[in-house]
């Protein structure tokens, strides 16, 4: 091939010379130039073309001629005595079609006098609207080991909502309200006797009001939007209102759809006195924000661009500030589903507040500081994807710094005529804070009656002022599952575990003004369990077992729980007709 290809080469090399050498030698041609004139056109003729005939003539002696075939079937009865059976189709088991209600009804009662109750209906109006209710009850005496006070509470709670589906647009309606009742049972013990708590009052109560909807749009600029306005208080003439609307759309420029989101986010609240002196506290917060995110695709990878501002006004001091937050996702699929690569950076301006502080620590005395906490920015990132097509897995890890980040704390003993100043209420203090954590999760689909979570974060923390993250736990940890063992029989499992967690301690003294101390709250672990029986399709029993190690651990400083509690009951489904 290689000396073809240089013959090729020569030859054209060949061609090129020859062509050059001629075009020389026209320069000395001798020939004149004359006009010639033609006396006959020319007319040239094409003669015919030699074909070869369709078919040929063979000139062959020893070619013979075909011989002519005749086939015959000689056919003769055959006796049979085979019957074919008649064909009879295949069952195929079919699984029993599960009714539906749209309505249940739960009770259970057990040990520590507790009571569950709960109560969901539901009735559609014509094809396009609903009306739903759901009323639900806890409470238990209390009755916990080795405390001086009551130590019961309950929770009571109904919400309501309405529902109208159009074919371009959804929207609901709802309201609801709820009451609770604690005690601020956890009494610094070494300081005060039974006679001294027997004349305290410690019960306190919460309630809650809301009014609120929302509404999702189809193929529209706006895409959803929502509203909501809540009254929160307590019997110790403490007042919070909190009013939020938001709505998120969708802008087109250059064929690039730009998402973009803008909330408004208006507080207001007043306690009847401080912790220390009865001066009235008052506290205002305003922010109004919008955040654009755009999303970019290519391939494997998907890219979130976007950015939060936030303007703040302080109603009460009467001072405004501005704040720009990042707000940047992005994601890569190293292998399909398997292993995806994930990033970010986000932050925002939280807007704390006493209702939200009363739900996680129902201790919290009433006269707290409510300023909100300026999450500077939250970096994350890690690994995702599937170990198999039923097990999912998570790694991550993340830092971030936060301006004011709320601290529970247990306030100062100062045995007032204000029950809860004995060392048995919390209060609020802020700090800037740095957080590291990394994180594992699996969650595993056995089947469709078998699941199974496990997960489990580590913190560290960096605090500025404060000596330590008060009442942060340094492991959190949880397990879960699942199990349809049968038809009619179900069970499941919570187990959690809430690694150390430091606070403060009152120390008096005799001889000099008292200190706080810094303690240690011990680990803790807490596994809860459950199983069911499908008496019917509307009948069904159940027993639940909590703290089933039955460990006397505290949740929050001097606030010991209840040892193991049994509970039983029955739930029953139906449906209006």
């Amino acid at each position: 091939m290689f000396n073809n290809r240089k013959q090729i080469i020569l030859l054209f090399l060949s061609l090129i010379t020859t062509v050059m050498l001629f075009s020389q030698e026209r320069d000395q041609d001798t020939i004149n130039t004359d006009v010639i004139d033609v006396i006959k056109p020319y007319t040239p003729t094409v003669s015919d073309a030699f074909k070869v005939k369709e078919t040929p003539t063979l000139d062959d002696a020893e070619t013979s001629a075909k011989k002519e075939v005749q086939y015959n079937i000689f056919s003769f009865p055959v006796a049979s005595t085979f019957t074919p059976a008649k064909g009879k189709a295949a069952v195929v088991d079919k699984a029993k079609k599960v009714k539906l209600y749209d309505n249940y009804a739960s009770l259970g009662v057990g040990t520590y006098t507790s009571i569950v109750g709960e109560v969901f209906l539901n009735h559609a109006i014509g094809r396009d609207q609903s009306v739903s209710a759901h009323v639900a009850h806890q409470s238990s005496q209390g009755d916990v080991e080795d405390v001086l006070t009551d130590s019961g509470f309950s929770d009571s709670k109904l919400n309501l909502s309405y529902t109208n589906r159009n074919r371009d647009f959804t929207w609901s309606a709802l309201g609801g309200f709820q009451y609770q009742t604690y005690n601020w049972y956890g009494l610094q013990q070494s300081l005060y006797d039974q006679t001294t708590a027997d004349g305290l009052d410690v019960g306190h109560s919460f309630y809650t009001a809301h009014v609120g909807g929302d509404i999702n749009f189809e193929d529209a600029i706006v895409n959803d939007g929502s509203v909501l306005f809540r009254r929160f208080g307590d019997d110790y003439s403490s007042g919070e209102n909190r009013f939020k609307a938001d709505v998120n759309g969708t802008v087109t420029i250059q064929d690039l759809d730009i998402n973009t989101g803008v909330f408004v986010d208006y507080l207001s609240g007043s306690f009847d006195r401080d912790y220390y002196s009865p001066t009235e506290l008052n506290y205002g917060n305003f922010q109004v924000g919008v955040n654009p995110k755009l999303q970019l695709k290519q391939d494997d990878l998907t890219v979130d661009l976007g950015l939060k501002a936030v303007y703040f006004n302080d109603t009460e001091a009467s001072d405004s500030k501005f704040f720009v937050y990042p707000d940047i996702a992005a994601s890569y699929k190293l292998v399909d589903e398997i292993l995806i690569v994930f990033a970010g950076v986000k932050g925002g301006l939280i807007q704390n507040n006493y209702h939200d502080f009363a739900q996680e620590n129902p201790f919290v005395s009433p006269n707290l500081y409510v300023v909100p906490t300026d999450q500077q920015y939250n970096a994350f990132g890690g690994l995702r994807g599937k170990l198999s097509s039923n097990t999912s897995y998570t790694i991550s890890g993340r830092y971030q710094a936060e301006k004011n980040k709320a601290l529970f704390v247990n306030n100062d003993v100062l045995a007032t005529d204000q029950p809860y100043t004995y060392g048995n209420s919390f209060g609020v203090t802020y700090d800037n804070v740095n957080t590291f954590s990394v994180a594992g999760e699996v969650n595993v689909d056995v089947n469709r009656n078998f699941t199974l979570g496990l997960k489990a974060e580590y913190f560290t923390y960096d605090v500025k002022n404060e000596e330590e993250a008060w009442n942060l736990p340094d492991i959190e940890a949880s397990l879960f599952l699942d199990y349809q063992i049968d038809e009619h029989w179900f069970a499941g499992a919570n187990l959690f575990y809430v690694g150390e967690r430091k606070d403060l301690l009152f120390v008096p003294s005799l001889l000099a003004p008292p200190t706080n101390q810094v303690v240690t709250l011990d680990s803790y672990f807490d596994a809860n369990a459950h199983v069911g029986y499908h008496i019917t399709d509307r009948w069904s029993a159940f027993l639940k077992a909590n703290n089933i190690a039955s460990q006397n651990y505290n949740k929050w400083q001097n606030t010991p729980v209840q040892g193991i509690q049994i509970l039983a009951g029955a739930t029953y489904k139906f449906d209006f007709n």
